[in-house]
């Protein structure tokens, strides 16, 4: 795998994602998407719903406001449990995640071909861990290993001295109305489940969906990050797609297993992930979030360790019923069989479409040496994107662009492939930097339209991966 600083720069020279605000000197880890970022972002999401959603009969989407009622933010718990463990460096008065410090010392550690069962076991000798997801561990386990494993400034490389630990809120706040008390504060929403909780009543009042049925979403969510790092993977401000299964309670398990599944067939099939950079995480029963019976983690081999790309909670009844017991409301379900009411379960499946995008580009991305027609060798960088999510699809090439009967022909297949696929048209330079060019932003099959293609309507199409070129007749494309 290469390295975040080769896809980085990738991604800006070939338009993909940007720095923001950068002719004032970019915001600090914030990122535009730039033409080919935002188709490649569509596709993603169009294929994940069309999978997840459109072919499944009883999971439907919404869309809800970014802003809602601060006693939202009370009942689910985020004003007393969404905080972030916070240490600075007393010498260069840097901040960073305490339990990041410690997972990246534990990822050098691991490297060092210590054992997990070692690791752990130095865990419990040194700080009494009870396991190795130091986000589970009190404040004090955690300043406790910072120390006695002697961790650096990760920034300097340089011994530090370290503050305590202490808590971090992770919601950003703004204000409504005119006067801007406390009264007037609502948070921005740290992630985007909470308005499936909180109309789940609205949905089984105003349409005929039953037990189980999902809702889906996909939609921009806010962290006060302390230390957003490593290209799309930690922002202030992201995306994320969740799933919210509404069930029985004797049904939970099985939803849970059926979500792995789905999600296991999605990112190797769909969006062509390698299985070896991908692992499944359970979460211990002392590391589980509170709302959580059980939780699983689908973790990607990113080039600074593994982090997590999914997850699938086991949320039980605490998020409707928190909801109902604070409003008032009934959110109770009927079972039309039975007669039996009860809260719902809801088994959560939730993906980072941000780390999505920035783990389709480092899986695609490849720098492959060949063999040209002359003997010698020579390097073309290519990116093999599976053609479901490729920013473009077809690349028009028309050979010669003062050829008035080759350039009209090209341009009606634009017109006519336009109408289903993205689809690029390029005259500029020879056809083999043209080739290149679109290997370079990931374009699985290019067109090209030449004498014979006026003559008798078939045209060259060159495939991406294997430089295969094959005449097809015009009719065919379509």
């Amino acid at each position: 795998m290469y390295g975040l600083e080769t896809i980085v720069s990738r991604a800006k020279r070939k338009g993909f994602v940007y720095p923001w605000s950068d002719i004032y000197g970019w915001l600090a880890n914030s990122w535009d998407l730039w033409p080919y970022g935002v188709q490649l972002r569509k596709n993603i999401y169009d294929t994940r719903r069309k999978f997840f959603v459109q072919k499944q009969p009883n999971i439907v989407g919404i869309e809800w406001a970014l802003l809602m009622h601060p006693k939202v933010r009370e009942a689910s718990w985020h004003v007393a449990w969404f905080n972030d463990p916070l240490v600075d460096d007393k010498k260069t008065w840097e901040r960073f995640r305490a339990d990041k410090l410690i997972e990246e010392y534990f990822e050098t550690q691991r490297s060092s071909w210590m054992s997990e069962e070692d690791l752990l076991q130095r865990a419990k000798t040194t700080v009494d861990a009870p396991n190795l997801v130091p986000d589970s561990w009190s404040l004090a386990q955690q300043h406790a290993c910072i120390l006695a494993a002697e961790i650096a400034n990760p920034n300097t490389k340089k011994p530090a001295d370290w503050t305590d630990v202490r808590t971090f809120s992770l919601m950003l706040a703004t204000h409504l109305w005119v006067i801007q008390d406390e009264a007037a504060k609502v948070r921005m929403r740290p992630e985007t489940a909470q308005a499936m909780f909180v109309n789940f009543r609205n949905i089984i009042d105003t349409t005929r969906y039953k037990l189980p049925f999902g809702l889906a979403q996909i939609g921009k969510a806010f962290r006060n990050e302390i230390t957003p790092w490593n290209f799309l993977f930690r922002t202030r401000e992201f995306e994320q797609m969740e799933i919210q299964m509404f069930l029985s309670p004797e049904d939970s398990d099985g939803w849970f297993q059926k979500f792995q599944d789905m999600s296991r067939e999605y990112r190797t099939e769909k969006l062509w992930f390698k299985k070896e950079n991908l692992r499944n995480r359970d979460h211990a029963e002392d590391e589980l979030a509170h709302y959580a019976k059980q939780a699983r983690d689908f973790e990607y081999k990113y080039p600074r360790g593994r982090g997590e790309l999914q997850w699938i909670h086991d949320r039980t009844d605490f998020d409707v019923r928190n909801h109902q017991e604070a409003s008032w409301k009934d959110m109770q379900y009927s079972d039309p069989h039975t007669g039996k009411r009860f809260v719902p379960y809801v088994v959560e499946l939730s993906m980072w479409l941000s780390r999505t995008i920035c783990t389709a580009m480092l899986e695609a991305y490849d720098e492959e040496v060949y063999t040209d027609g002359n003997g010698a060798e020579q390097t073309r960088i290519v990116a093999r994107f599976h053609k479901n999510i490729a920013p473009v699809r077809y690349a028009i090439l028309p050979l010669i662009k003062k050829d008035d009967a080759q350039v009209a022909l090209a341009n009606k297949i634009f017109e006519d492939l336009s109408e289903n696929y993205i689809c690029e048209y390029d005259d500029w330079w020879a056809i083999g930097k043209r080739y290149r060019r679109q290997d370079e932003i990931w374009t699985p099959e290019c067109i090209t339209i030449d004498h014979q293609s006026v003559e008798d309507g078939t045209v060259t199409v060159r495939d991406r991966d294997t430089m295969e070129q094959r005449r097809v007749k015009i009719e065919e494309l379509v």
